[in-house]
């Protein structure tokens, strides 16, 4: 997606669909694990990205991003795809054994993680002492987290698939930063729809080549809940937030949009404990209160950037 050289000012309806995008990705983690419930993960990651796969058949063709690939085309497309399978995977496997309030902080630090490897590596960004502080802010409230185990003896197995879980989501985010930096990379040489579109393909194939292998689905576990879920996760996050997106891209920043980023962890952690009983405890409140903060101070405009690249360049689904 090509950023604007004169970004118009945002407005009361660009920043109410900024936030709404906010806002559902923050409830995925609570949609998947109300499909957890009942299915296995890597065959919700399977059916959630089957319903985004059409989503985006249908968004080429009104986009007119063409479908068929070039031969120079296949390799990026087939990178792209396991990065998405192996970042998805990991998602759903770490929801499953921490939870969601967990997953929505954890997940999100892959804004930190983007900003260390375009440092290190892609040189397209660089760590400022405000982006540092920010860092370290979010880095000490997942510690806080990651430290905070329930106590005593019948709940130390909780506590233990808790902690892997939380590993595993960590993990997920480094993965997703790496999609991320692959996809600013493969879309100069294709099409973003057209690649979105066919990584979707690669993915669901994994998916369903994993879960056929290693997992046991039953239609009789199928509940109208576990189709909510689903629907939200495939149709809503996959395909509405990335439509919402682009159509705030054409008219504003990546900056100006990413700004607003620090309350997809926010709205995450309400909507665990709103509507799965998730505890809110103190440590959970410091931790979602560090990483927005430290997200608002990577993704704020200090400087002119070399790029005008960010996070939301790029749909983070997840």
């Amino acid at each position: 997606m090509s950023q604007r050289t004169s970004p118009a000012p945002m407005g009361g309806v660009a920043v109410a669909l900024t936030l709404l995008t906010c806002a559902l990705w923050g409830g995925n983690p609570t949609a998947a694990s109300f499909t957890l419930e009942t299915l296995p993960p890597i065959a919700i990651a399977g059916i959630r990205f089957a319903m985004a796969t059409v989503v985006m058949f249908f968004w080429c063709v009104v986009a007119r991003d063409p479908i068929l690939l070039h031969r120079r085309q296949v390799l990026p497309v087939l990178i792209a795809g396991l990065l998405l399978f192996v970042q998805i995977a990991t998602f759903n496997l770490g929801v499953w054994l921490s939870n969601a309030s967990h997953t929505s902080m954890l997940l999100n630090t892959f804004v930190f993680w983007v900003l260390l490897l375009e440092h290190f590596f892609t040189r397209a960004d660089r760590i400022t002492a405000p982006k540092l502080v920010g860092m370290l802010i979010a880095a000490a409230g997942v510690s806080v987290l990651l430290l905070s185990r329930n106590e005593g003896i019948d709940l130390e197995h909780e506590s233990r698939r808790q902690l892997l879980g939380d590993l595993i989501l960590l993990f997920s985010a480094v993965m997703l930063a790496f999609k991320f930096i692959y996809v600013k990379h493969a879309v100069k040489t294709v099409p973003p729809g057209t690649l979105i579109f066919w990584h979707d393909v690669v993915g669901v194939v994994l998916f369903a080549v994993v879960s056929l292998g290693w997992e046991q689905v039953s239609w009789s576990d199928f509940t109208t809940v576990t189709w909510l879920g689903l629907l939200y996760q495939g149709l809503l996050v996959a395909g509405l937030c990335f439509g919402l997106q682009a159509v705030l891209l054409r008219k504003h920043s990546a900056t100006q949009i990413a700004i607003f980023s620090f309350s997809t962890p926010l709205f995450g952690v309400a909507a665990a404990v709103l509507l799965l009983d998730e505890p809110a405890t103190w440590q959970l409140g410091v931790a979602a209160v560090s990483v927005a903060a430290g997200i608002t101070l990577v993704n704020w405009r200090w400087s002119v950037r070399s790029e005008g690249d960010s996070p939301s360049d790029e749909q983070t689904v997840t």
